[in-house]
C-alpha cells in the first residue's frame, strides 16, 4: 500500500517540470512589498493580511456562486438526462444573477419561538467556520496566507465549529424537523470526524509535519519514472486506501449523498435550515457549498499535491482549482447516483466501517514508516 515511497527517485529529462509547490513569501508579505504597506508598521501589515484575506475570500466565494445556483443543476441534469438552466445568459449563466435577487429579495420569515441570538448566529457561523479554514491552504502562484506548524490540526479544528453552527440552527428555530436535522448532523459529523483526522494523521506519518506547506513540498519527490515520464509521490498514488477512506468520510462531513440525512427532504423537510429563508438561508447554502470546496482544498493539499501540475509556476492556481472542483464534481455524482442511506445506516458504517478501518490504516502505516526509517 504504502511501499512506493521508497522506489526509484530518479528523474527523466522528458518529463514535464513540476509547478514549484512551496512558496517562500506569504500573499500577506508579498501585498505589503508590492504595495509598500509594510513601511507602516503593524498598521500596515493588518491591512496587507486583510487585503489578502479579502482576495483569497472572493475567490472561494466567486467558486461557490458559481456552484451552487449553476454547476449544480448543471451537473444533475447531465447525469439524469435532463435539460437544465438554459435561457438566462450564455448556458445560463445569469441564473446566478437571478438566484441571488431572488433569495435576498424574499421576507426573513422568523419562527415566533425562536431563540433569535443563536437563530440569527447560526448562519454566520456555518459560513465563516469554513472561510476560516482556506487561510492554511497553500493554492499555488503565491496564494498562501499562512503557514503555521499546525496548519493541518488548525483546518481540522474550524471546519469543525460548523458542527456548533447546526446544532444552533436546529435548536434555536423552534421546530422538530429543524431540531431532528440539528441532531442528525452532529451524530454524523461525531461518526466521521474522527475517521477523517485519524487518516489524516496517516499522511501526516509520512511526511512528519502538520504544516501544510512542508506536506505539500514532501509530495514533490518524484515516486517512480514510467516510460520516461515521472511520477509524483503523491500520498493518493503513495497509499491509496487512506486516500479512499478520507474522501468518504470527507463526504459524510459535508453531508452529501449518500450522506445527507441532516437534510433529508423525503423525511424532515429540509432538517436544520428548513424554517430559514432570505438572506439567512443563503449563507447556509453558502456555508454548505464552501465546506464542499474546504474538502475539497484539504484533498487536493495532503494527498494531491496541493497546487503541483506541469507547467510554469504561474499554473499552479489552475491546478490547484482544477482538483477541488473534480471533488465537487464527485460530490454531484454520488448525488445523482448513489441512494441515501438510513440514519442508522450512516451512523453504522462511520462507527463500525470507517473508524475501525482508519486506525488500521494509521498502524499499518506507522509500521511500514518505521521500518523504512
Amino acid at each position: 500500500m504504502t511501499g512506493g515511497q521508497i522506489a526509484g527517485t530518479a528523474t527523466s529529462p522528458s518529463a514535464l517540470p513540476a509547478v514549484p509547490l512551496q512558496e517562500t513569501v506569504l500573499l500577506p508579505e508579498r501585498l505589503g512589498g508590492l504595495t509598500g504597506l509594510d513601511g507602516f508598521g503593524l498598521g500596515g501589515e493588518l491591512l496587507a493580511t486583510f487585503l489578502a484575506a479579502f482576495i483569497v475570500g472572493s475567490l472561494m466565494l466567486a467558486m461557490t456562486g458559481v456552484a451552487g445556483p449553476w454547476a449544480k443543476r448543471k451537473i444533475t441534469a447531465a447525469f439524469t438526462d435532463r435539460i437544465a438552466v438554459n435561457r438566462l445568459g450564455p448556458a445560463g449563466l445569469f441564473i446566478i444573477l437571478a438566484d441571488s435577487v431572488r433569495l435576498l429579495s424574499k421576507e426573513l420569515v422568523i419562527p415566533e419561538n425562536a431563540d433569535r441570538p443563536a437563530y440569527d448566529l447560526a448562519p454566520i457561523v456555518v459560513a465563516s467556520s469554513a472561510l476560516l479554514g482556506f487561510a492554511v491552504i497553500p493554492m499555488g502562484s503565491g496564494i498562501h496566507l499562512a503557514d503555521p506548524e499546525v496548519g493541518l490540526a488548525y483546518v481540522f479544528a474550524v471546519s469543525g465549529i460548523a458542527s456548533l453552527g447546526l446544532v444552533m440552527a436546529g435548536y434555536a428555530s423552534s421546530n422538530k424537523y429543524s431540531l431532528l436535522g440539528g441532531l442528525r448532523a452532529v451524530a454524523q459529523n461525531i461518526a466521521y470526524e474522527i475517521p477523517l483526522v485519524i487518516t489524516g494523521m496517516s499522511i501526516v506519518i509520512f511526511a512528519g509535519t502538520l504544516q501544510m506547506g512542508e506536506i505539500v513540498s514532501a509530495q514533490a519527490k518524484p515516486l517512480l519514472t514510467v516510460a520516461g515520464v515521472s511520477v509524483p509521490s503523491w500520498y493518493a498514488l503513495v497509499n491509496p486506501f487512506a486516500f479512499v477512506l478520507f474522501l468518504v468520510a470527507n463526504f459524510a462531513e459535508v453531508g452529501r449523498n449518500p450522506f445527507d440525512t441532516p437534510e433529508a427532504p423525503t423525511e424532515i423537510v429540509a432538517g436544520y435550515q428548513t424554517e430559514y429563508s432570505s438572506v439567512y438561508f443563503v449563507l447556509i447554502y453558502l456555508g454548505e457549498f464552501l465546506h464542499i470546496f474546504l474538502g475539497g482544498a484539504i484533498i487536493a493539499t495532503i494527498f494531491l499535491g496541493g497546487p503541483a501540475g506541469p507547467g510554469p509556476a504561474a499554473l499552479g492556481i489552475v491546478w490547484f482549482i482544477i482538483k477541488i472542483w473534480a471533488v465537487f464534481f464527485a460530490t454531484q455524482w454520488l448525488r445523482s447516483a448513489v441512494p441515501r442511506v438510513r440514519i442508522d445506516q450512516l451512523i453504522e458504517i462511520g462507527w463500525k466501517g470507517l473508524l475501525v478501518l482508519s486506525f488500521a490504516n494509521l498502524v499499518l502505516t506507522a509500521a511500514i514508516v518505521g521500518l523504512i526509517a
